[in-house]
Order: C-alpha cells, then structure tokens, then sequence
C-alpha cells in the first residue's frame, strides 16, 4: 500500500510539472522577438524566478541596513533618555529635598545600628572566653 501511495505522489508531482510547462497560448516578448511554445514556457520561468530571487535578496539586504540603523538609533535613544533622567533629576531635587531629609536620616540609623551589629558579632567572635 505504501508503494502504491508512493508511486501515485511522484505521478501527480509529473502530471503537475508537466503542466506547468504546457504552453496554453503563453507568449514571452523580449524586445522585439517572441517566444512561443515550450521554449516561451521556459524563459518566463526562469525570468520569473531571477525575479523573485533578486527581490529576496534586496530584501535580505534591506532587513541587514534596517537593523544596523535601528541599532544606531536605539544607542541614540537610550542615550538621549539617560540625559533627560539626569536633567528631570536636576530639576526636582530641589523640590524633593523635604523628602529625602527624613529619608537621609533614618538611612543614616540603620547604616549605624548594621555597622554595630557587625562590630559586635566581630568582637564576640574575637573573645576567647565566649565559648564557654
């Protein structure tokens, strides 16, 4: 049964490209001669094809530039956003002084009380007699 489904594909795919290169009153005109017929069939194929071809690869081409200019222009963003921040910072840091005083602060408590805790498990760990 495989055979039989195998040998009826390659059929259909003949009976398909033969088809294809039926002439059905397909006339190619290149300058001032005509090509009729089999030969007619084949050159616009093959000029169809060439076509098609050229065309992927101006749009390979097209898609490469695109990127690299995207990129360049995604740097530019990204830097263009970075001086922005900075200018929005500049601008509002007079106004969030009456905020950042509490913030620095109680940033200032809590940097103190860590560097306690820290100087005192370092003298617990120094101290012979702690282990008794």
């Amino acid at each position: 049964m495989k055979k039989l489904l195998a040998i009826l594909l390659i059929a259909l795919l003949f009976i398909a490209a033969w088809n294809t290169l039926d002439s059905s009153g397909m006339v190619v005109h290149l300058g001032d001669e005509e090509f009729e017929g089999p030969l007619g069939v084949l050159l616009g194929i093959t000029f169809g094809g060439l076509g098609l071809l050229i065309g992927a690869v101006v749009m390979v081409c097209v898609a490469v530039f695109l990127g690299f200019l995207f990129a360049g222009l995604g740097v530019l963003m990204v830097a263009g956003l970075l001086m922005l921040a900075v200018v929005l910072v500049a601008v509002m840091s007079p106004l969030m002084l009456p905020v950042l005083i509490p913030a620095a602060i109680i940033w200032f408590i809590v940097a103190r009380n860590r560097k306690q805790r820290a100087r005192e498990s370092k003298l617990k760990d120094m101290d012979p007699h702690a282990a008794i």
